[in-house]
């Protein structure tokens, strides 16, 4: 598989890695001081185009990339407000977007293990939950998109939540703190708590290898596939 990657940082550097570790490709390397190669026969030629930019640059990025005929897998976060609608709209239109807020297969499984914990922790009104992340001093937005999936989950499942919300006491609310300390790749940690008791489930990254392997095996996946992708979509769970 032909793959281009849109932005070329740490987690760029190792997708790269892994991708030639798996047999495939990179056939053109886009980052901020090369913007003109989105015009280059080699971009155009890619089947998949992995990005991880910062949020105000990746709708452009898709954009630039679906007027090549170039499918895209993002990880970018931050944009979904403001083009979120759009982005469904071009895509039941004929083009592909894989986007997830984290690639890790193991945030997948914690994921499908935090909606169904909030089904059943519906039917006990005793618990209240409440969510914290934690990450690396570099990331600057927050909470992370991986907790804002995660909080959505939880609200869509537990009726006596009505959203979620960064630094409240009103339990009609979910709780969403937010930490940022050194070189942490990624913690996310869902408690439910009573008078009597403390349920925690936490998901504790110890490099981002996983987020890149993930972004790659969304692009082998998304190669055969058209539209709005998830990673619903890739593991059927």
């Amino acid at each position: 598989m032909k793959i281009a990657l849109i932005g070329y940082g740490k987690m760029g550097k190792m997708i790269e890695q892994i991708a030639l570790d798996r047999g495939h490709e990179i056939v053109s390397i886009i980052d901020i001081d090369n913007q003109q190669d989105f015009d280059s026969e080699a971009f155009a030629s890619a089947d998949v185009a992995i990005e991880f930019t910062a949020p105000q640059a990746a709708y452009g990025n898709y954009l630039k990339a679906w007027a090549k005929g170039v499918k895209v897998v993002s990880g970018s976060t931050g944009w979904m407000k403001e083009h979120g609608d759009e982005v469904r709209k071009v895509c039941s239109e004929g083009k592909t977007l894989f986007w997830a807020s984290n690639f890790s297969i193991g945030v997948a499984i914690f994921s499908a293990v935090n909606r169904y914990l909030a089904k059943i922790m519906n039917q006990f009104p005793q618990y209240d939950v409440e969510m914290e992340e934690t990450h690396h001093v570099h990331k600057l937005d927050h909470p992370s998109g991986t907790a804002i999936t995660l909080a959505e989950e939880i609200v869509e499942n537990i009726d006596r939540k009505e959203a979620w919300k960064e630094d409240t006491t009103d339990k009609k609310f979910l709780r969403v703190d937010h930490i940022r300390r050194g070189e942490v790749p990624g913690i996310h940690t869902i408690r439910y708590d009573s008078d009597a008791d403390l349920i925690t489930i936490t998901h504790d990254a110890h490099s981002r290898k996983g987020f890149a392997l993930g972004a790659v095996l969304a692009a082998e996946y998304t190669k055969d596939h058209q539209g709005l992708l998830t990673i619903s979509d890739m593991f059927k769970f």
